[in-house]
């Protein structure tokens, strides 16, 4: 049986040494005779890489390979990922992708043409890296109904926050720290801003719940004006700042998904989630909370679950593992405007006491929160639970300050 990788990046190299690293083994576990590495497709050359002799620069060597099986899609992106997917799938062979960008997106799509052409369709390295978690959800949580998931679905954006919570770096020091260490890129904008972590909730809901979550309809909001002023009084609240992505299923049967910073108190599993590392739970009605926790990028992590897919891949050439998920309707995710939750709003004003007495009138009785060497002027506080819309509609009301930062309190 012979493989193909298409992107040869920090991924697509990784699968590539872990093919020859644990060849052996792979072979053994796939209940094939043989299973070798035919081609790597790749705009760019290699010289001196052990594969050099198999990177191609022409799609359709692969596609028109009848000895080709199984295709791994390590490019990233949409296009021309799609496109390749799409063509590779309808040629009769199964596919396996780290690219969470092209299951958000077209996933729905993907599963029902490899379901047409007798083949496979797989990523679990897509949203997890090397955590395990399409496997779980699909197979040994499936006696559970899932009605909740939620979690940590970003290493850069973590090690960001962790940085701002233990060494009280700001987040341009974080940034700045996490793209030399080769956490961030130069554009940091898929990570800060919550894109990655809502493709990943959104393969997760459209996995849980049945139904395609496109991420254009899901809210998203980044860490980017996270301060050492939320850090401490996230502290004094009793907890830590996370980026959390999670979606619920609804009594109307729509779901609520969303991405955003959020207070998690000290004792929840999610709170000592720290630097690079990921965690999702998933609320089962007979298994409870369950969190999956670990890497949830680099080289080998997702590696690892990339080749463990081909060789589910391979195991499954003539019974297919068809799983998956509907189209959605509009409407089908809730307007963010109808969420609930606590607030924590840190706010600034030259009369502090007029102020208060907006608030008080605006929001009822709230929590107030202090932390040492505030300056003048600057006051924090927890709401009860209210929905966005409320929320929207009484922080104009308090004319006399101005709010400063406003995150939402979780209770994972």
């Amino acid at each position: 049986m012979y493989v193909a990788i298409m992107g040869y990046g920090v991924v697509g190299s990784g699968v590539a040494s872990l093919l020859k690293k644990n060849h052996e083994h792979i072979v053994k576990k796939s209940l094939q005779d043989a299973m070798e590495l035919k081609y790597i497709l790749d705009r760019r050359t290699f010289p001196g890489d052990p594969y050099e002799h198999l990177v191609i620069s022409d799609f359709a060597k692969i596609v028109e390979d009848d000895e080709v099986k199984i295709v791994v899609e390590t490019m990233g992106g949409l296009h021309p990922a799609y496109e390749y997917v799409l063509a590779s799938l309808k040629a009769g062979k199964s596919v396996v992708t780290s690219n969470k960008e092209l299951v958000a997106a077209k996933g729905c799509e993907l599963l029902k043409v490899a379901e047409e052409n007798d083949v496979n369709f797989l990523f679990e390295a897509s949203v997890g890296g090397g955590i395990p978690i399409i496997r779980p959800i699909s197979q040994c949580l499936a006696a559970n109904d899932i009605d909740e998931i939620a979690g940590i679905l970003n290493g850069t954006t973590n090690f960001i926050l962790t940085k701002m919570i233990s060494d009280g770096m700001t987040f341009d020091e974080a940034l700045l720290l996490a793209q030399r260490n080769g956490y961030a890129e130069r554009d940091p904008s898929a990570d800060v801003d919550g894109f990655d972590a809502c493709r990943k909730i959104c393969i997760l809901a459209a996995l849980c719940f049945g139904k395609h979550v496109y991420p254009d309809s899901v809210y998203t909001e980044g860490i980017r004006k996270i301060t050492l002023a939320d850090v401490e009084y996230a502290r004094v609240w009793g907890g830590v700042i996370k980026l959390i992505a999670r979606a619920k299923l609804l009594e109307d049967n729509r779901v609520a998904v969303m991405v955003s910073p959020a207070f998690v108190q000290n004792h929840s599993q999610l709170a000592s989630v720290d630097d690079v590392f990921n965690a999702i739970l998933v609320r089962g009605d007979a298994i409870g909370d369950v969190v999956f926790y670990g890497k949830g990028a680099g080289a080998m992590p997702t590696a690892s679950a990339v080749v463990a897919d081909v060789i589910d891949c391979a195991r499954h050439m003539t019974g297919k593992k068809f799983f998956g998920w509907q189209d959605s309707e509009d409407g089908y995710v809730a307007s963010y405007l109808d969420t609930k939750s606590s607030f924590y709003i840190r706010m600034t004003a030259e009369n502090a006491a007029g102020a208060l007495v907006q608030i008080n009138k605006a929001f009822g009785e709230v929590s107030m929160l202090t932390r040492a060497d505030a300056p003048d002027g600057e006051f924090a506080f927890v709401t009860d639970v209210i929905s966005e819309k409320e929320l929207a509609e009484k922080l104009p009301a308090i004319s006399l300050a101005n709010a400063e930062s406003v995150i939402r309190i979780t209770d994972y």
